[in-house]
């Protein structure tokens, strides 16, 4: 079963159009910039807006069989170290935004959710899957990723390494 969802992953990123190939974005590598909108139709602008700052970026989708429970689980680590400069940023990965406005009101998670619709963002980034996720230290580097389920203890140890 895992297998198909993650195969279904692939192949619904991959239809979301564009010629250009996912990117190969590994630990080491300079997070891309971007430029999109939060759900409240503010701009943001990445990294400019998060500069200095240790940053979570999410790529989820409501239909991710995984993603609710572990959008509040990163939710928890971010309550738990806010106040030590941790920030998360929810990208949408495909889906317009009164889906993503209505999920995130679902979830009362205390962290911005971003729009994505055509998934630009996500492969630029190099995902196949969702969720996938990236700890992205002060200095713009990408220090990890986790790809598929993960638990609130592994979000909770990547987050600490991009705290120090």
């Amino acid at each position: 079963m895992r297998l198909s969802l993650a195969a279904l992953c692939v192949l619904l990123l991959a239809a979301c159009g564009g010629d250009t190939p996912p990117a190969k974005l590994n630990i080491g590598d300079m997070a891309p910039t971007f430029q999109t909108l939060r759900v409240d139709g503010m701009p943001a602008h990445f990294p400019a807006a998060w500069a200095g700052k240790p940053v979570v970026i999410r790529f989820w989708a409501d239909w991710c069989k995984y993603c609710e429970g572990e959008m509040k689980a990163i939710d928890a680590v971010y309550q738990r170290q806010k106040y030590r400069g941790l920030e998360v940023i929810a990208i949408n990965a495909g889906q317009d935004k009164k889906t993503v406005v209505e999920f995130m009101q679902k979830l009362g998670v205390g962290y911005p959710a971003l729009l994505d619709e055509n998934s630009a963002i996500a492969r630029r980034y190099g995902v196949v899957g969702l969720p996938t996720t990236y700890f992205v230290d002060a200095g713009g580097m990408v220090r990890a990723k986790l790809i598929g389920e993960a638990d609130e203890a592994s979000f909770e140890r990547a987050a600490l390494e991009i705290l120090k």
